[in-house]
Order: structure tokens, then C-alpha cells, then sequence
């Protein structure tokens, strides 16, 4: 009995020892795959100051000690659009990406950048065309900046207020008239407390391979006596100057002088702003003057106050479950009333809009337009509905 049993009992051993060696090897993969895992996993390192990261919309990478940052964003813009002008024969009705754009930017010790390419594929176009294309010196400090590049010309408080912040979905007749935009240049600016400005030197003709010789100036001033986060007072002033050659044609020279004059105020939930333009066309056959100007009033009906900040507004944030906006504008003078299927001529037009803001990032907005041409008496009119997402 005794030797059977110790016979039996190195059996079991002889197997187990045979099973063991197989479990080895069956899990000798795995450690191997768990070891060059653990050796060659990615890992962020830093040979400098810890590196700290948003993720709150967009994505933001910065060192602690703030001497280099990036950050890459952008924004979607969806509308649908539907636009009636009976006397020029339009009636039209469309979904479409009103704005899609993606950026880069950020600084290294005493020099910044920024890259904003659009990349929505409408009316036509195939995206990929740079926005802002800029480098800038920050080393003189807040008083004194350079940027050099393709950026806003310092014109207009509608224009340098973001797409994503104004108060209407579209900008005013006046504005899509006056100001310049976006073009390649050189511009000064600076602010301090309560006060900014800017002045600059720009292509004044276009994209092509010849832009400085003709050489537009633009400049802008604001001032904000009052300036709280419950009230805020704004007045400011702009010009541009610039001369454009048509078609080597020296009788179709252009001289294009405009001015503006800004008035804003916030009170709480309520927000206002006006602005007034003048300008004069002059060739060698003759001149033209312009002038226009709008009247806006906004109440943000839940009870948030409009941001403002360096001569500018910013995005309504909402306090609760949402903010609710309304906004009321009317405008009158020379302008290119195209939102509205009309010319760009003397004309008149009234706006009204409700937006809802979901949250820091989302934005619902609805608007109508109504417009009419002062000469001809023709008339044309636009509702517009968005879905915004800025990150």
C-alpha cells in the first residue's frame, strides 16, 4: 500500500511538473508583451517647468512658469438661410456652413503667433484659405505691440468684435461696406487699463504679388471711462485711407478715405452700441461721399452682463441652465445690402434677433432681416437660423 501510494504520489508530481512548464510557457508571451509595454510606453516628459493642460473647449498647453504656450481651437457655424428680394428675382433657400475655421496659437518667451485657416467648403469654395497668418513681438510689453502678417485692419467695433461674440448673426450693411478686413501688414497697438490703440500700414489691393506699392493706413483709438463688470462705458474712433489701381486704368485710380465714431455702453443686462461712418471716393474724373450709421440694443433676458475687454465685446457666459438674448438694430445710410438680396447703395434696414446660449461654447441664434433700397424702393428680407459651437 505503501509503495502504491508513493508511486501515485510521483505520478501527480511528474504531471504537474509537466503542466506547470506549460503554463510557463503559455504566459511567457504575455509577460514578454507586458515588460516591452511597460519599457517603451509613450511618456510626457519636461526638461523645464512643469507642463500644465486645458482641455475646457479647446485644447491648451502651457509651462507653468508662462513662458511658452499653445492652443488649438476654432469654430462651426450651420445656418440656414432663406432670403426674398421679389424685384431682384430672389428666392432662395439653403443649409449651409456659414463659418468653419481651425487655429493654432501661442508664444514663446517674447514672441506669439497665430494660423486660423478656414476650412468650410461653401458657395463654391474648396476651404483652405488662411484667415490669420501672423507673428507678433510682445517683448515692449502691453503698450506696445507689433504684429506683422495677415490679420484685422484696427477698424470698427462691429469688425474687430468676433463672429462668434456679436449680438446679430450678421454684421451691419455698413460695416460689410467701411471696413477693410482682413489683409497683410504691419500694425503698432497696445492697451492699458482702460484704453487701446492701434495703427497700421496694409496691402491696400488685394492678394497678389505687387500689394504694397499701393499702401493703405488704418488706425483706431478707444477709451473706456467706465468700465466695471456690472457697467461699462465705451467711446472710440477709427479711420483708413488707402488707394487701389483698377485695372492699370489711371482714370480709375481710387482714393478710398473713411472714418467711424463708436459709442457703446453696458448696464447690467442690458447692452447698446452705435456707429457712425463717412467716407470719400476719389479718382481722377470725379468723387463720391458716403456716410451711414447703426443704432443696436440688446437685454439678456436671464440676467448675465456682456463681456467687454480691450475695446471689444466678447461671448455672453451663461450663469444657469442657459442664457436668453434679444436684440433689436436698425441702421440707415450707404452699405452693401447683400444679406438681404439687395445692392450696395443708400438704403435702410431693421434687424431683429434671439439668441440662446447653452453654455461657454454653444450658441443657438435666430434672426430676421428687412431691408430696402432708398432709390428704387426695393425691398428684400432674411431669416436666418444658427447652431454655433467655438472651441
Amino acid at each position: 500500500m505503501l509503495g502504491s501510494n508513493s508511486l501515485g504520489n510521483r505520478l501527480m508530481q511528474i504531471d504537474f511538473a509537466k503542466e506547470s512548464k506549460k503554463m510557463k510557457k503559455a504566459l511567457l508571451p504575455f509577460a514578454v508583451a507586458v515588460i516591452s509595454s511597460a519599457g517603451y510606453a509613450g511618456t510626457v516628459t519636461t526638461d523645464g517647468p512643469d507642463i500644465e493642460i486645458k482641455t475646457d473647449g479647446g485644447l491648451e498647453v502651457a509651462t507653468a512658469d508662462g513662458k511658452a504656450s499653445m492652443e488649438l481651437g476654432g469654430r462651426l457655424q450651420w445656418d440656414y438661410d432663406s432670403t426674398e428680394a421679389e424685384d431682384k428675382g430672389i428666392d432662395r433657400e439653403d443649409l449651409d456652413v456659414r463659418r468653419a475655421r481651425l487655429f493654432v496659437e501661442g508664444h514663446y518667451g517674447d514672441w506669439a503667433y497665430k494660423a486660423q485657416f478656414n476650412i468650410a467648403e461653401t458657395d463654391g469654395a474648396d476651404g483652405g484659405t488662411a484667415e490669420d497668418l501672423y507673428v507678433r513681438y510682445l517683448g515692449f510689453g502691453d503698450l506696445a505691440n507689433i504684429t506683422i502678417g495677415k490679420q484685422k485692419e484696427p477698424f470698427g467695433l462691429e469688425e474687430l468684435t468676433s463672429s462668434k461674440y456679436i449680438s446679430t448673426l450678421e454684421r451691419t450693411a455698413l460695416t460689410e461696406f467701411y471696413a477693410p478686413g482682413r489683409n497683410a501688414g504691419v500694425q503698432l497697438h497696445g492697451k492699458g487699463s482702460n484704453w487701446t490703440y492701434g495703427i497700421g500700414a496694409f496691402e491696400a489691393d488685394g492678394d497678389e504679388g505687387n500689394d504694397f506699392e499701393d499702401l493703405g493706413w488704418t488706425g483706431r483709438v478707444t477709451f473706456a471711462p467706465v468700465n466695471t463688470d456690472e457697467m461699462v462705458v465705451h467711446v472710440g474712433g477709427g479711420f483708413t485711407t488707402r488707394e487701389v489701381d483698377l485695372d492699370d486704368n489711371p482714370l480709375t485710380d481710387e482714393e478710398f478715405d473713411a472714418y467711424n465714431l463708436e459709442l457703446a455702453g453696458v448696464f447690467g443686462p442690458f447692452h447698446a452700441q452705435a456707429e457712425y461712418f463717412d467716407a470719400e471716393e476719389d479718382t481722377e474724373i470725379g468723387g463720391t461721399d458716403f456716410d451711414g450709421y447703426y443704432v443696436q440694443a440688446g437685454w439678456i433676458i436671464t440676467g448675465e452682463t456682456r463681456p467687454y475687454k480691450n475695446g471689444v465685446f466678447r461671448s455672453v457666459e451663461p450663469s444657469g441652465e442657459g442664457a436668453w438674448e434679444v436684440v433689436l438694430r436698425y441702421e440707415d445710410g450707404f452699405g452693401r445690402y447683400s444679406d438681404v438680396g439687395l445692392a450696395t447703395t443708400e438704403g435702410e434696414q431693421t434687424t431683429f434677433g434671439v439668441n440662446y446660449y447653452a453654455n461657454k461654447h454653444v450658441r443657438l441664434g435666430l434672426s430676421y432681416m428687412s431691408g430696402e433700397e432708398d432709390e428704387s424702393g426695393f425691398e428684400g428680407d432674411e431669416f436666418r437660423a444658427r447652431v454655433q459651437f467655438a472651441f
